[in-house]
């Protein structure tokens, strides 16, 4: 009787790894380092991959040598999260039934603050937007990439021109990053990747050696990804010194966005352009980034109108000449800040005929509101808090602010100037001096 049982045991191993390997195998050659350099070759996307709303192709890319897609998933700022999702949805399913592995990215805004407090807190609030993102496509499954984070930007503050007037210190930006990376490692059990340039990582953030766990998507241009050797973020003198850079003065990257400028038809993409990446490892190390799936329990779902609370933080009135101005806090029921959102003021009498109404987000769950234009008189309202994703609950607190009349200014004359003939501007080629694939 043992020995029979002993037998059945045998053939069972035998069966499994009968089963198995074939499996690796399959992978060896669905993964087949066929890309520029004999490396695994991908490309990311986003809406401005489909113009005028033209689906993608994935079966086309597949064909052309792509393995692997990374989405953009989510956005700091609601509208533009909005396009993602409505796009995310469409092209995952679509890009796993074409046999390709997916990753998505979200793209992130900086909060324009100098307290610590509000960085850790926006930090977690937006790494909750993505989380929230993930479970709402169903979690990890075993074709999808760890999230990345999109940082290429540490302007807070900009002019009415569009100039920038603030950018967020280093210590601030790596405290920020740091905190998203972990908060989001933490509720997924995968290592988020984060996609910026050599030129940001140095001077925008701190090389913290914390950050060196986190996988790097590397943005660079200048170096042809056919060559085996070639290795993205080397300068011809000197090193890029960020959290990344080696000893040597490369850089441990894992993905490697070599050019902005990829032949969209040739990859099943309506648009001209595209992003190519190849992967810096072999298929095995590429199927390491795969393990670890996550499915989304009920406490990890977007919440669907969940109450919020109000609190004015500060509020200036003015004269007719200056604007009145509210700084406004929305809260979850947690005390943490809401995620999604926005704040106006809704006037309670018929003074408001004229006024002009403006909102900056600060950070997440904080709004600057600016009236401008207003006549004299005494306002009475209520500052609302409104989320047209449904996510948090609207709230409102009502406001009294006076407007009184201000001197009326002496236009000041304006020069006459005599025409000059302008100079058409050379057209820029943004594809310039990048490789084309």
């Amino acid at each position: 009787m043992r020995s029979t049982i002993l037998r059945i045991a045998t053939l069972l191993a035998l069966l499994v790894a009968v089963t198995v390997q074939p499996s690796q195998a399959a992978l060896q050659i669905h993964l087949a380092t066929a890309g520029p350099g004999g490396r695994i070759h991908g490309i990311d996307i986003s809406r401005w991959q489909h113009p005028g709303d033209a689906p993608i192709d994935f079966k086309k890319m597949y064909r052309a040598g792509i393995r692997f897609v990374i989405i953009k998933g989510a956005d700091t700022i609601d509208r533009s999260d909005a396009m993602a999702l409505k796009y995310l949805q469409i092209d995952r399913p679509a890009a796993h039934q074409a046999r390709l592995f997916t990753g998505f990215y979200y793209y992130a805004t900086l909060p324009d603050t100098s307290s610590t407090t509000m960085i850790l807190s926006d930090a977690k609030a937006q790494a909750q937007k993505a989380i929230w993102r993930l479970s709402t496509i169903g979690g990890y499954g075993p074709r999808d990439l760890p999230m990345s984070l999109d940082l290429e930007n540490n302007c807070v503050r900009t002019d009415q021109r569009g100039n920038c007037t603030r950018y967020l210190g280093k210590k601030y930006v790596t405290l920020w990053v740091q905190t998203w990376l972990d908060t989001v490692a933490a509720a997924t059990n995968r290592r988020p990747f984060i996609y910026s340039y050599p030129q940001f990582l140095q001077t925008a953030m701190t090389r913290s050696t914390s950050l060196t766990q986190y996988p790097l998507w590397v943005a660079a241009y200048n170096k042809n990804p056919t060559d085996p050797s070639s290795q993205p973020g080397v300068r011809t003198v000197g090193c890029f010194a960020h959290a990344w850079t080696k000893s040597d003065c490369t850089t441990n990257w894992q993905i490697w966005q070599y050019t902005s400028c990829g032949i969209g038809a040739k990859y099943g993409i309506p648009s001209a352009r595209v992003d190519l990446n190849v992967f810096g490892g072999n298929s095995s190390d590429f199927y390491q980034l795969t393990r670890g799936l996550w499915q989304p329990t009920a406490a990890d779902l977007l919440p669907v109108d969940e109450p919020t609370t109000m609190k004015i933080v500060s509020s200036a009135s003015a004269t007719t000449n200056d604007p009145v101005t509210f700084v406004v806090d929305v809260f979850r029921p947690d005390g943490t800040p809401v995620v999604t959102g926005s704040v106006d003021f809704a006037s309670a009498d018929s003074l408001m005929t004229s006024g002009t109404q403006n909102v900056v987000r600060s950070a997440t769950g904080r709004w600057t509101l600016t009236l401008t234009n207003m006549q004299a008189g005494n306002y009475l309202g209520v500052i609302e808090f409104k989320d047209d994703t449904g996510t948090h609950a609207p709230s409102s607190t009502p406001v009294q602010f006076v407007v009184t009349q201000g001197p009326t200014p002496t236009p000041t004359p304006t020069p006459t100037s005599s025409p000059t003939p302008s100079k058409k501007p050379k057209p820029v080629n943004p594809c310039a001096g990048q490789f084309i694939n």
